[in-house]
């Protein structure tokens, strides 16, 4: 009877003025079980303090064993969170705010757009550098031959001028004599040209020397056999 009027007593509590909802921290002298109730729910316990809290806005009695003793009506004060002569009618609503838009969105819209616009600028030049190329009639192989040529005569340091002008010379007959394929060698081809044609065969060698040979293309006067290949393309 002493130890259950000594843990009335001796009880304390924290905080002294709980409120609704709060965790309120009990302290009895000796380790403590408290029993289970309706009014309160036992958050935790540990020797001689528990810890404990009830959501009604009211006192609540405690009852429990403190060692082998009984007690009860262990008063625990509860103050409500409402204020004196609330009539508990709800705080009038104020209208949802828009949220603004994160400057994340806007700083990635407007790079999406600066690139939708870099691609179709880069689509449309594209377009308009392709529309006058493709306007052009296409030349015809004498047309090609002859530009080829004189391409090579206004250019003396060109490397391999005489192997550039073999080859100009192979892809003109191919291109109009089906016979006299570029796939074929100087020695397959001089046979199949016509008489009139010999300066093909000057050609080509000289090309084929400057190509494979270590001492290179001889000592032939350019500009003359580019002149007489222009007739082949007359």
């Amino acid at each position: 009877m002493i130890l259950a009027v000594l843990a009335l007593v001796t009880a304390s509590f924290h905080p002294a003025e709980p409120k609704v909802g709060d965790l309120v921290t009990i302290t009895f002298p000796a380790p403590v079980v408290l029993d289970a109730s309706r009014e309160y729910e036992v958050v935790s316990r540990n020797g001689n303090v528990v810890v404990v809290r009830t959501f009604e806005p009211r006192p609540f009695a405690l009852s429990g064993t403190m060692g082998k003793v009984r007690f009860r009506n262990l008063q625990v004060p509860m103050q409500s969170v409402l204020k004196q002569g609330d009539d508990l009618a709800p705080a009038p609503l104020a209208p949802p705010r828009p949220m603004a838009w994160p400057s994340a969105w806007w700083l990635a819209l407007a790079i999406a757009a600066l690139v939708v616009i870099a691609v179709c600028l880069v689509l449309w030049l594209r377009a308009k550098k392709r529309a006058p190329e493709e306007s052009q009639p296409v030349a015809s192989p004498e047309e090609r031959f002859r530009a080829a040529v004189l391409a090579l005569r206004e250019n003396p340091s060109r490397p391999l001028r005489w192997a550039t002008l073999a080859d100009e010379t192979r892809k003109f007959l191919a291109a109009t004599r089906p016979r006299l394929g570029s796939d074929l060698t100087t020695t397959e081809l001089v046979p199949r040209l016509a008489e009139q044609e010999h300066v093909v065969a000057e050609i080509l060698h000289q090309g084929d020397l400057e190509k494979f040979s270590r001492r290179g293309a001889a000592r032939r006067e350019f500009d003359e056999l580019a002149d007489r290949a222009l007739e082949l393309a007359s």
